[in-house]
């Protein structure tokens, strides 16, 4: 055929062997010589061959829709790496074709290849072509060429060939499977979004970058509204056709350069380059807008969905990543907090607020409480308060809970925070009852799985209980003025060791409250499994029942419901009179929020 010398390669001379045991030799030692990586061991490959068969250029091409010129040895500096050019152009093209090695001893004397630009510009003469096959992948040449002409390589050089190019084929396939793992390992399966560990990775390439460039960027961090609900409702399938839906809207509405990922559960995190807060608070209003106005397709159907976020920006020479996803976490939970469907954008901190400040504070005792009263909505009455966890900073600014729960947690600090406020609690209610208090007053409380999972504070909890009854004025009867509040947000891996956790506080007369009810499948497995006395009605169904027919009726009916068995419910997010007056009218008993009060620090 075309290009292929149809003379046999000579036969070995009888010196040949030793020398060929030599070559061998040494492709070996290279082979696993330390210190290089793939693409450094290729070059070290190539440059071998050229040494050991006196070539001027060896190359290594791939060819698809161009042929490009992926590795090069070239002692006269005239092939540059990453040269491409069209398939019909490039000399390698026939043998990629046939996936015959090809051998020529003269190019100049070629009728195909005779005014070839490396015969007439570069002066190349001799040319052999080895086809490389990769795996299952057959678009690899290995090339030999050399300014003089000879006749063609004897056996024993095509075999040196054609085992380089064997040896080649492997590297580059082991290359492609570690390249092939490696996305894998950053890449979320259901989405194809970079993961999480992908993200992180990506973060402290960007936070480096951003000095070099003298160009800042914008993060923004996105979760999913009531995302629970559509895989309760639904099923997890559903749930991940929604997710993937999500995906691609995202990615299809970011500027050229900016990236998202999926950051966990519900959750995306957005890299916006060159952005001020109100540039990119923009830009998530617009994807906000677009989720509102278009429901995410799935296989039963539309399903309408909205996201919250939280925005940050940062300069070129902002500090470490870390106190950058602390800034827009708490962005985000601002977001959520006031209902829920907006971007709020993280304000400018006055001082570094992370886990070093968070750590730093409980040293120094900086744990403070806030309470918050909770009314008879018939009476007006005050019954009870929750007490909520702040901290002081060194300054004396106060940080609200929202600001460092998911902080502390993840630091392993709740349980800490825990034991003061319930110590707190307790002392507060002793002092209450010494200044004639009403008897039936109660005081609830948060606790989290990290404190009830400690044995020595839980320990401590109960003998301070027992002294606090003993101290107080009044004889307390087997129900005790102390509420625990367990919410959804918090996982719970077993519900028979959470009821275990729990049990020595019950048989000592504390009652307890479902937080949040009604913002997922998990509060009724929580309500079906604990002895509880009050349900907390998720403040995202109070502030929403007056404008939608549906939501009026789910608290109606859990109204309805917690009647019937007995329990006290409480309505949280009451910020005016008419919501109050509603909530009583259709048998809520209690009521939380601005309209009876802020917050207060003790």
């Amino acid at each position: 055929m075309p290009g292929v010398d149809p003379r046999s390669p000579r036969a070995p001379s009888a010196g040949h062997g030793d020398a060929h045991v030599e070559r061998l030799n040494a492709l070996w030692k290279l082979s696993v010589q330390r210190g290089l990586d793939d693409a450094g061991r290729i070059r070290a490959m190539l440059a071998m061959a050229a040494g050991v068969l006196d070539m001027d250029l060896v190359v290594l091409g791939e060819l698809g829709d161009r042929y490009t010129a992926r590795y090069v040895s070239d002692r006269l500096g005239v092939f540059p790496e990453g040269t491409e050019l069209p398939l019909e152009q490039a000399l390698c093209h026939r043998v990629h074709q046939s996936q015959t090695p090809c051998h020529i001893a003269d190019l100049a004397t070629h009728p195909e290849y005779a005014a070839d630009p490396l015969v007439v510009s570069l002066g190349f003469r001799t040319y052999s072509g080895i086809p490389v096959v990769a795996g299952d992948e057959a678009r690899w040449v290995l090339a030999f060429l050399r300014r003089r002409s000879e006749s063609p390589p004897d056996a024993v050089d095509v075999a040196y060939m054609e085992l380089i190019a064997d040896w080649l084929g492997n590297a580059l396939h082991q290359s492609a499977q570690k390249d092939l793992l490696q996305r894998i390992a950053l890449t979320d399966p259901l989405t194809g979004l970079p993961n999480r560990r992908a993200a992180e990775e990506r973060l402290h390439k960007e936070r480096a970058r951003a000095p070099r460039d003298g160009c800042g960027f914008a993060l923004a961090l996105v979760d999913l509204d009531h995302f629970k609900m559509v895989n309760d409702r639904y099923g997890h399938a559903v749930g991940d056709e929604v997710l993937r839906a999500v995906a691609r809207r995202f990615e299809a509405g970011l500027r050229e350069g900016d990236w998202v990922a999926r950051w966990g559960g519900e959750e995306f995190l957005f890299v916006l380059h060159g952005c001020l807060a109100e540039e990119a608070a923009g830009i998530m209003e617009r994807l906000a807008s677009q989720s509102r106005a278009s429901p995410a397709q799935t296989s039963v159907g539309a399903i309408p969905l909205s996201f919250s976020a939280g925005v940050a920006a940062f300069d070129a020479n902002e500090g470490d990543v870390l106190p950058m996803l602390e800034r827009i976490d708490q962005a985000l939970y601002q977001a959520k907090a006031d209902g829920r469907d907006r971007v709020s954008t993280a304000s400018q901190p006055q001082r570094p607020w992370n886990g070093a400040s968070l750590r730093q504070a409980l040293a120094e005792n900086r744990v403070r409480q806030a309470s918050q009263l909770i009314v008879d909505l018939r009476s007006g009455r005050a019954v009870a308060d929750e007490a909520l966890a702040r901290i002081e900073t060194a300054s004396g600014e106060i940080v609200e809970a929202r600001d460092f729960v998911d902080m502390a947690e993840g630091l392993g600090l709740m349980a800490e925070i825990d034991r003061r406020v319930v110590r707190d609690v307790m002392q507060r209610c002793v002092v209450r009852r010494e200044q004639g208090g009403a008897t039936d007053f109660a005081h609830f409380v948060n606790v989290s799985p990290q404190f009830l999972a400690r044995r020595d504070l839980v320990e401590e909890m109960l003998a301070n209980a027992m002294g606090y009854c003993e101290t107080c004025s009044v004889m307390l009867g087997p129900v005790k003025p102390i509420v625990l509040e367990l919410t959804e947000r918090q996982h719970i891996v077993s519900l028979d060791r959470l009821r275990a956790d729990l049990q020595r506080f019950i048989d000592f007369g504390f009652r307890l409250a479902l937080d949040d009810f009604g913002s997922g499948y998990s509060s009724y497995l929580y309500l079906a499994h604990l002895p509880v006395s009050f349900l907390k009605i998720e403040g995202w169904l109070v502030s929403n029942l007056r404008r939608d027919r549906k939501v009026a009726g789910i608290v109606e009916s859990l109204a309805n419901f917690a009647r019937k068995e007995g329990l006290r419910t409480v309505a949280e997010h009451v910020e005016d009179a008419e919501t109050a007056k509603i909530l009583a009218d259709m048998g809520v008993d209690y009521g939380q929020g601005w309209y009876f009060g802020r917050p207060q620090l003790d």
